[in-house]
C-alpha cells in the first residue's frame, strides 16, 4: 500500500519500514548474485533466454511503491515475473516499462467468484472489501486515503486455474486483503513453491478482512514458517496530525509484509531444484544469507554441491556484509 505526499505530511516512506538487504546494497551486486546463481548452477534447473531458472508471480503488481524486492534478480536475468494487476492505469503502465523477462495480465485473483472492486481515492487503497470507516477514522487521513470513488463488478480467477503459471517459485501479493482468499484456491499450485511474501493486517481497515492470524494458519498449514519481515508499516493515530510533535510516539501498526519459506526443519521434503531456488531467491531477493547458506549445506550433505561450496557461499555473502 502507498500513501501520497501532502503539505501537512511527510513522505509516505517515513511510516514505512524496510528490512535491510545486503545483497542488493553494494556494489557490483547483480555480478555477485550470477556467482551465487554459478554456485548453485548444478542444482538449478537448466534455464533458457526465454525462461530463466526462478518464476516470480505477484498479485497485485501496481508499482506504486518503486521496485519490487525481487528487482535484483530480474536485472540479473535469472527470474520470470508474471504479474497480476486489474486496474487499467496501473496495468498500463506496468506493460509500458517491463521488459523481456516480464509479463502481466489484468486478472483480478481470489476465489473464483464475481466480486466488486472499490476503486479508492488513492490507488494502493483499492480492494475486494469494503472499506470500515470506523476503523478508518482512527488513522490520520485515512477517510480521505481510502473513500471509494467507483465500484467496479469484476469476475476473480482462482490462482489454480491460471493456464499462464506452469510453475510459482516465489508469490507477491499485496491486494489489500484479498491474499487468504487466493491462497486457499493455489493450494495445487503452491504445492512445489518455496516463498511466499505477503502482506497482513494488523489493523483491519475493510470489512471482514482476514487479520495476520487467518492468513498464518493458513500459510502453516501448506507447509510454510514466517521468516523474516519484509516491511513495516505504522501511522499517526487520528488524535494527532503529521505536525503534531507527538506523531513520532502516537503510532499504530498497520500492516506488514512478511516473507515465509518452506519449513527448514524439513527440507528434507524439497526436491534439489527447490532448494537451489530457495537459496536464490533468499540470497538475492532478500539478503537473507543464514537461509540460503542452509540450501547450500543440505545440497552439499546430498552430493548436489562439491564439498567446497560451503565456503565460497560464504565468501560471496560476506562481501556484502558491512565493513
Amino acid at each position: 500500500m502507498s500513501r501520497p505526499s501532502s503539505p501537512a505530511q511527510p513522505p509516505p516512506d517515513l511510516a514505512l519500514s524496510r528490512a535491510v538487504n545486503f545483497a542488493a546494497g553494494v556494489v557490483d551486486a547483480d555480478r555477485i548474485v550470477l556467482d551465487v546463481a554459478n554456485l548453485l548452477a548444478d542444482s538449478l534447473p537448466d534455464g533458457s533466454a526465454d525462461h530463466p531458472p526462478v518464476d516470480v508471480v505477484d498479485v497485485g503488481a501496481n508499482p506504486i511503491d518503486g521496485d519490487p524486492p525481487y528487482r535484483l534478480l530480474l536485472d540479473s536475468g535469472l527470474c520470470r515475473v508474471t504479474g497480476f494487476e486489474p486496474q487499467p492505469q496501473a496495468l498500463a503502465e506496468l506493460l509500458k516499462n517491463c521488459g523481456p523477462h516480464e509479463r502481466y495480465f489484468r486478472y483480478a485473483l481470489g476465489d473464483g467468484s464475481r466480486h466488486v472492486l472499490r476503486l479508492c481515492e488513492t490507488s494502493g487503497f483499492a480492494s475486494l472489501l469494503e472499506p470500515d470507516e470506523g476503523q478508518l477514522r482512527l488513522l490520520t487521513d485515512f477517510p480521505r486515503l481510502a473513500r471509494v470513488v467507483g465500484r467496479e463488478p469484476i469476475d476473480t480467477t482462482r490462482l489454480d486455474d491460471i493456464d499462464e503459471i506452469d510453475r510459482i517459485d516465489l508469490l507477491k501479493m499485496d491486494i489489500q486483503g484479498g491474499e487468504l482468499s487466493v491462497l486457499r484456491a493455489g493450494r495445487r499450485a503452491l504445492a512445489s513453491t518455496v516463498a511466499v511474501q505477503t502482506e497482513v493486517g494488523f489493523h483491519r481497515l475493510y470489512h471482514d478482512q482476514p487479520t495476520f492470524a487467518d492468513v498464518d494458519l493458513e500459510l502453516r498449514a501448506q507447509g510454510f514458517v514466517p521468516h523474516q519481515f519484509v516491511t513495516t508499516r505504522t501511522w499517526p493515530l487520528a488524535t494527532v496530525d503529521w505536525g503534531d510533535p507527538l506523531q513520532q510516539a502516537s503510532r499504530q501498526l498497520v500492516e506488514a509484509d512478511v516473507l515465509y519459506v518452506r519449513d527448514p526443519a524439513h527440507f528434507d521434503a524439497l526436491d534439489t531444484h527447490q532448494l537451489a531456488r530457495l537459496a536464490l531467491v533468499s540470497d538475492a531477493v532478500y539478503g537473507c544469507f543464514g537461509l540460503a547458506l542452509s540450501c547450500v549445506r543440505e545440497l552439499v550433505a546430498r552430493g548436489a554441491l562439491d564439498d567446497g561450496a560451503e565456503r565460497r557461499y560464504r565468501e560471496l555473502a560476506a562481501i556484502r556484509l558491512p565493513s
